[in-house]
């Protein structure tokens, strides 16, 4: 079985190869898949994609090496929901599952991704042990901890290549997760214990293998703070995948209990709250809405309809409402500076609730930052995610809001992801970015510059 799924996947290489060989020099490359967790617009094209459609999978589990941890061989174009699919079977998971479903481990590790282990654990691609990386020279390369390519690929969003195998680790988890939302009034004591249960992995005396929160409004802040357990005592595991909202759980209750499964898509099923922007939280239209559609794909289906229309702003013009800046983001700062930057967002942006989630970056070989989004290794990061629109007028096109955050969030001493519009000129964004040395990784791995950069892919898209 195993030596099958081995051959399927060369199989898949050399026709993403021979699609590569089939676009002609100048022509954009891209892949040709039907789902994307971008919120950046792309240049139009008719020009065919790469061939991807042989690389979802998982190839291999070895969920009892003889030394070392647990691990996976994964193919590029695998979504989160398909590996977790894949390991929880064999009570594992990957240590750092994002939290959409149809997030591929490809994306998540040259676009990074986050959730509530990553205050242990980091991002995604700091779980990976290698992988092999078709290359803009038209090569599949097999890259490890320490290499260049390796270490400059995540946050390089294509701009070197993509990743056909990713050979991660995994860890054990159990089948339950019991939850603790435990809420604040003070941003500075919300940064302090998030530090101090970075630093021990544990709050109360009791371990903690899951850590994110929700600043719903000013001076009400909740952390969820999750343990992983075999018992589930008593309690019957809640369901947030029917009627019941999970975001809204979180002022509700003081304690928790899911199944390791629906804690790990907690978030999907209203794309953390934003599922109200098509009224699905409404109880009579949550009642009609099929489950198996209440799902961030589905969702980002809808907002595509959205803009190619301009729909809301048909609405809004009709009210007579300002026009919106759409504010879709997330920014990792420093824990000593979230206060700071919580107080400033709510004055001068006042887009609520937002997400919390910390992060310590491991760091890649020898304790080095990772070339293309570089986070000093052992300190202690927020990201703060918010995603909506915001009044703002005539002024709108100018993006005046998301300016101000990329301002703020560089004052900070933070960094703020790729995934959505970003505003930097070209000398601020190489220094953030590390430009230099991104650009001459991409030199010898694409020696034709056939690839787009990471600067035109992120900044000169829209």
């Amino acid at each position: 079985m195993q030596d099958r799924a081995w051959e399927g996947h060369a199989a898949a290489v050399a026709r993403l190869a021979a699609s590569y060989s089939a676009i002609g020099p100048g022509e954009p490359v891209r892949l040709a898949k039907q789902t994307t967790n971008l919120f950046r617009a792309r240049a139009a094209s008719t020009a065919p994609g790469l061939d991807v459609s042989g690389l979802t999978g998982v190839i291999q589990i070895d969920a009892h090496p003889a030394e070392g941890p647990p691990t996976a061989d994964v193919q590029g174009m695998c979504t989160y929901e398909d590996l977790v699919d894949a390991t929880l079977p064999h009570g594992l998971m990957p240590l750092v599952v994002p939290q959409l479903r149809t997030i591929t481990l490809g994306g998540a590790v040259t676009g990074l991704g986050i959730e509530s282990t990553s205050f242990r654990s980091g991002l995604p691609h700091e779980s990976v042990l290698e992988m092999d990386v078709f290359t803009g020279a038209g090569e599949v390369v097999t890259t490890r901890p320490g290499d260049d390519l390796f270490d400059a690929f995540p946050n390089s969003y294509g701009s070197l290549g993509y990743a056909t195998r990713l050979r991660i680790e995994l860890e054990r988890v159990a089948p339950y997760v019991a939850l603790r939302h435990v809420r604040y009034d003070d941003p500075g004591l919300l940064a302090k214990t998030i530090e101090e249960i970075t630093q021990t992995r544990a709050y109360d005396g009791a371990p903690v293998d899951g850590l994110d929160g929700v600043a719903f409004a000013p001076g009400e802040y909740y952390l969820t703070l999750a343990r992983w357990t075999d018992d589930p005592g008593r309690s019957t595991p809640s369901d947030y995948t029917g009627q019941q909202i999970y975001f809204r759980s979180i002022q509700q209750k003081q304690t928790d209990l899911l199944t390791i499964y629906d804690y790990l898509w907690r978030w999907d099923t209203d794309w953390f709250w934003c599922s109200g922007a098509f009224y699905a939280q409404h109880p009579v239209v949550r009642r009609l809405w099929p489950a198996s559609r209440r799902r961030s794909d589905v969702y980002m289906r809808l907002l595509k309809l959205d803009r190619r229309f301009a729909i809301a702003d048909r609405l809004d013009r009709r009210a007579g409402r300002p026009l919106r800046e759409r504010v879709v983001q997330d920014v990792e700062v420093p824990v000593d500076r979230l206060p700071e930057f919580l107080d400033w967002f709510d004055a001068e942006v006042g887009m609520r609730p937002v997400w919390i989630c910390p992060l310590l970056s491991t760091g890649s070989t020898d304790g080095r930052s990772w070339t293309a989004y570089p986070l000093e290794p052992g300190l202690t990061y927020v990201n703060v995610g918010f995603w909506g629109t915001v009044h703002v007028g005539a002024d709108a096109v100018h993006s005046p809001k998301n300016r101000a955050i990329e301002e703020k969030v560089h004052q900070l001493g933070g960094h703020k992801s790729l995934y959505s519009e970003a505003f930097y000129d070209r000398d601020t964004f190489d220094r953030l970015y590390n430009g230099p040395a991104l650009a001459a990784v991409k030199r010898r791995y694409d020696p034709e510059d056939r690839l787009t950069t990471l600067y035109d892919k992120a900044v000169r898209s829209h």
